[in-house]
C-alpha cells in the first residue's frame, strides 16, 4: 500500500501588512480571523481599486481615510 503523506501546514505568501493573518471556518460555518474587520477594510481600501467608486471625485479622500464634511 502507498503511504499517505501528512499535510504540511505552510503559511501562505501574503502582503507584508497582512503578515500573520489567519482565517478559519469552524464546524458551524462561522468565520474567525486573526485581524479585526476594520483593519482588513482599511488594507483593502488602500490597496484595491473599487470599480464602482473609480469615477467619484472624492476617491482620494476616501482612500486616505479622511471624511469630507459638508
Amino acid at each position: 500500500m502507498a503511504k499517505k503523506n501528512p499535510k504540511k501546514e505552510e503559511n501562505p505568501k501574503v502582503h507584508k501588512d497582512l503578515d500573520g493573518f489567519q482565517m478559519n471556518i469552524n464546524s458551524f460555518g462561522e468565520i474567525s480571523s486573526s485581524f479585526s474587520i476594520d483593519k482588513l477594510n482599511e488594507f483593502l481600501n488602500k490597496n484595491v481599486e473599487d470599480k464602482k467608486l473609480k469615477d467619484r471625485e472624492d476617491i482620494d479622500e476616501i482612500k486616505d481615510g479622511k471624511k469630507k464634511k459638508k
